[in-house]
């Protein structure tokens, strides 16, 4: 297929067509940083690490709705294809972690400025290319103009490892002109296993740092016992037990009033 066997005066309204759609990629991209600023400014990790937005280039455009079976001869064709092509606005969330696309999806469902119609989870079941990614089909509501206008847009949701597989398997399909040799795409597929295992262990590792250790309910007498040596001048063993049985766990007991009177009143001996 080529444009020119688009109607010219359909080529050149494209510019008009399109341009609800570059309104709508600007405001969801700056409503999905604000997500992110939101949470830094409150002091708070962000699961959101980076937001680009595009919306399809004209010939890419007249391709998928040609392979759709629309017909650019008729008067409508704007509203077959607006209706048809639901990716013409196209919106990528990255995040650092698999738990950081759980929550912006969530975060994402919970918003009244946009509806959503379809989700695809090609984490939980990837493509037979190892493409793993959220995907969404939303629809949006601009004011343009004088015109309210609602619009399909695609938001998709990775990991920085998933979209880095993404973008070089996104070349080599270009490089190859979709026809990737086999040896190559089995190439692929690992390289996909190996990021999703890195985005597990990393996910695991996170979640470690984030749980509390679990605290010995024996350390509460070793308080004590530490107390009372501290209470007979005994403070080098006061400082020794601390060292051997409290030490690493001053965050579990920062509002007990005994630790505190112990940290206080023996200060650098239990470092």
């Amino acid at each position: 297929m080529r444009i020119s066997h688009v109607p010219s005066k359909v080529l050149n309204n494209m510019v008009h067509f399109l341009a609800p759609y570059e309104q709508a990629v600007d405001e969801l991209k700056l409503k999905l940083k604000g997500i992110k600023y939101g949470f830094q400014k409150s002091g708070r990790y962000s699961p959101i690490e980076f937001v680009v937005g595009r919306v399809k280039k004209v010939d890419s455009l007249i391709k998928k709705a040609k392979e759709k079976g629309i017909d650019f001869q008729g008067e409508n064709w704007q509203e077959h294809v607006a209706r048809e092509v639901s990716d013409i606005a196209g919106l990528r969330v990255v995040c650092r972690y698999v738990d950081d696309v759980r929550e912006v999806l969530q975060l994402l469902q919970e918003r009244e400025d946009i509806v959503i119609h379809d989700i695809k989870d090609y984490i939980a079941s990837p493509k037979d290319s190892g493409y793993r990614s959220i995907h969404m089909i939303v629809s949006y509501t601009v004011y343009h103009g004088s015109e309210k206008i609602t619009l399909y847009c695609e938001i998709q949701i990775r990991t920085l490892g998933m979209n880095f597989w993404a973008t070089n398997e996104h070349e080599l399909r270009y490089k190859y002109a979709g026809n990737i040799p086999a040896d190559v795409l089995g190439k692929l597929q690992e390289a996909s296993v190996i990021t999703h295992q890195l985005d597990i262990l990393m996910n695991n590792l996170r979640q470690e740092i984030l749980t509390p250790a679990e605290v010995d309910q024996s350390l509460e007498d070793k308080l004590e016992e530490i107390f009372s040596l501290y209470v007979k001048q005994d403070l080098d063993a006061a400082s020794a037990l601390y060292r051997e049985h409290v030490s690493g766990f001053e965050e579990a007991f920062a509002d007990n009033p005994k630790f505190k009177m112990i940290y206080d009143l023996l200060g650098k001996r239990l470092g």
